[in-house]
């Protein structure tokens, strides 16, 4: 997905967090269809052109972002196909199609869903937003979706001492070795 259409539909997401105007809401839509169907309400939000210049502002706007990312965001999937080839030779073709399923499924359909409908808060909150798992490891962290709606400036989703946060692991990986900055 291009990233001003990612930034503006998550943004959306936390301003009208369980409104009708989220873009994909298990209150507004159900859970089954944001499981099952949530990169396809992603898609139909990323069309919505007003509402992604408004809230995409501050995204990239380098060489790489207007002149491959945007123009060719479908290419990555390609380009994702053929590592996986390259890497894993034939199998690389399953391992693609693992990937095709896991991410939007996960991504789009867990976080979205199941966290706006199953778990635990470590705080009360305005809007249904949930942690599935104290051990976040699936989705980069995502999987403790409360803490990130809690507090949604930080890069760490963990809250207390029993969270683990793998996204947040990496990021002080690359911080460690100078790769990275948190804001």
């Amino acid at each position: 997905m291009v990233t001003k259409q990612w930034v503006a539909i998550h943004r959306k997401h936390h301003q009208a967090a369980d409104k009708a105007a989220d873009p994909h809401s298990p209150k507004v839509y159900g859970i089954w269809r944001v499981l099952f169907g949530g990169a396809l309400l992603y898609n139909t939000a990323s069309k919505n052109k007003l509402m992604v210049e408004q809230l995409g502002q501050g995204t990239p706007n380098d060489w790489i972002e207007e002149n491959l990312y945007t123009p060719h965001s479908r290419l990555g999937i390609l380009i994702m196909l053929v590592i996986d080839l390259l890497l894993f030779g034939p199998w690389g073709l399953l391992v693609w199609g693992v990937q095709m399923l896991w991410i939007p499924f996960f991504a789009a359909g867990v976080i979205n869903g199941l966290c706006h409908w199953w778990g635990y808060r470590n705080r009360p909150a305005e809007d249904t937003s949930r942690n599935l798992v104290p051990w976040a490891i699936w989705i980069g962290g995502e999987e403790l979706h409360a803490n990130h709606h809690d507090n949604g400036a930080s890069a760490k989703f963990s809250q207390r001492w029993w969270e683990f946060d793998i996204g947040w692991m990496y990021i002080s990986i690359l911080r460690f070795f100078k790769l990275a900055t948190v804001r």
